[in-house]
Formats: structure tokens, sequence, C-alpha cells
């Protein structure tokens, strides 16, 4: 899948998404604002309540979406017959989509009413899709293959080597700047970090790297070079920071990536198996 094909992949789904959120809410604020009381009264009551013709369809088609994104993601990741079919970071894209979405179809079929053991299935699902996106970003600081296989230190460490030898080529700073860049550059900086200072620590070094890059793009617009090697320069830093930052991270990111799936996946059971029951319930007692 080219890069343009993939802007237009995951432009396709946040259109979607957003789409589906905003005119549901557009559609039915006048019912789901009206009190729980009043409901009744309410000339959308018999079409949009949890067993009505669309809050019904509303959460057939948001557990549908959930099951399939959960089943295709896991068969595609645990399946070496399915290895070659398409890049996992795109069944990952698409798992993220349907495991999105359907959550919000499934608050719609509950009209924002919450009761019962199908509260807990509920906020269970809640919990599962916070704890996704805490997940995605996680992910994303492990350097993988392009077919999703995780890269061992080694091979990072070959890769900066590299890297670093091209950036020396290239380099036309001053000492100070060199030595901002080996400090912000270098893997140890990162050793510090533990599940207590986590956000406070990546948002500090956001910053500070955001200040750095700045100070170098100020240097280099002043150096009178080329445009086409001002971009390259600047490629390379940009490489030479996030894949030292990768290194670094990448002991303390495999730790946490452990961690959350211990936190994860019984959110996860839990939700289904209180759906699968709330399915069958609704079966049994003869849904028309």
């Amino acid at each position: 899948m080219s890069k343009t094909l993939h802007r237009l992949y995951i432009g396709l789904f946040f259109l979607i998404g957003i789409s589906v959120t905003v005119l549901l809410a557009i559609n039915g604020y006048s019912y789901y604002s009206t009190s729980i009381e009043e409901r009744f009264f309410h000339q959308s009551h018999s079409a949009l309540k949890p067993s009505g013709v669309w809050g019904h369809g509303f959460g057939i088609i948001g557990s549908l979406m959930m099951i399939l994104g959960v089943s295709i993601y896991m068969i595609r990741k645990r399946s070496r017959r399915f290895y070659n079919l398409g890049y996992l970071k795109h069944w990952l894209e698409l798992h993220i989509f349907l495991c999105t979405v359907g959550p919000v179809l499934v608050l719609y079929h509950t009209a924002f009413k919450f009761g019962g053991i199908v509260s807990v299935s509920f906020w269970s699902m809640v919990l599962v899709v916070l704890s996704g996106v805490v997940g995605r970003f996680i992910y994303i600081q492990i350097p993988r293959t392009i077919q999703g296989q995780e890269i061992d230190i080694s091979e990072l460490m070959k890769m900066r080597n590299e890297l670093s030898e091209r950036l020396s080529a290239e380099i036309i700073f001053d000492k100070s700047l060199i030595d901002d860049f080996t400090e912000i550059s270098s893997p140890n900086r990162y050793k510090s970090i533990n599940l207590l200072n986590a956000i406070i620590f990546f948002f500090k070094d956001a910053i500070q790297v955001r200040k750095f890059k700045r100070k170098i793009i100020n240097h280099l617009r002043k150096a009178g070079i080329s445009k086409y090697r001002y971009k390259e320069i600047k490629r390379l830093i940009e490489a030479e920071i996030i894949l030292s930052r990768r290194i670094g991270l990448l002991r303390t990111m495999q730790k946490f990536f452990h961690y959350w799936h211990i936190a994860h996946l019984p959110f996860a059971i839990i939700m289904f198996i209180i759906m699968i029951v709330h399915i069958i319930v609704t079966i049994i007692f003869g849904y028309k």
C-alpha cells in the first residue's frame, strides 16, 4: 500500500467515525436530551429506544463490529497462514477503527441509559477503548519491521550507527549545538522513565525536543545552505532523535506493553461475556 493510499485508508476511517458520531448526535439529540421519565412520550421513542428499530440496530451493528475487529486482528496476528495477507499495522488500524466506532454505536443503543449487569459490560467496554488508546501509544514506541515484528536492540544499534555516520558527514553545527544534539539523541536519557513518571516525562521530553528542533531549523536557515541539503539534514536529525528514543525506551516499552495486556485483556473478556449473555437473553425472551 503506497503512502497516498494509506493516507486515504486512514482518512476514510476517520471520516466515517466522525460522521457516524456527529450524525447520530444531531439526529437523536432531541430524544437523548429528554429525561428518561419523559422519553416514552417522545415521537422518536419507538425507534431510538434500546429495543427500537434504530436503537436495536445500533446494538447489533456495534457488537458485530467489535467482534469482527477483535477476531480478524487476532487471526491475522497469530495465524502463519495469513502472514503475507497485508501488513499487520494496517490490520491493527482496521481493528482500532472497528473497535472505536462499534462502542459508539453500542453507546447509542443504550440510549445513554445504564443499569443492571449490562452496565458492567458497558463500563468494561469504555475501559477497553481507553486502554486501547494507551496501548496504541505504547505499541508505536516499539520499533517493528514492516510486517509488525519487533526489532531487537542489536539491529537498532546498527541502524543508529549507520545513521550517525551519515549525519556526521553532513553536520555543519558549532560546538554548543553539537553538545545539545549529543545530549538529546542519547538513549541514556530515557533510563529514568518508569510507570509513575511516564506521562510527565513524555510531556517534558516533547517540549525539549521541540525547542531543539526549532533551534536547529534557525541555525540551518542562517547557514545559507541549499533547500535540498537543508531538508536532508533536518530529516537525518529527526530520524536520529526518534531512533535514539526507541533504543532508550525499548525495554521500558516492552515492559509497559506486558502490563498493558494484563489490564486490557480481562476487561475485554468481561465485556464480551456479558454482551453474549445479553444477546442470548434478548433472543430467549423473543425480541420482535
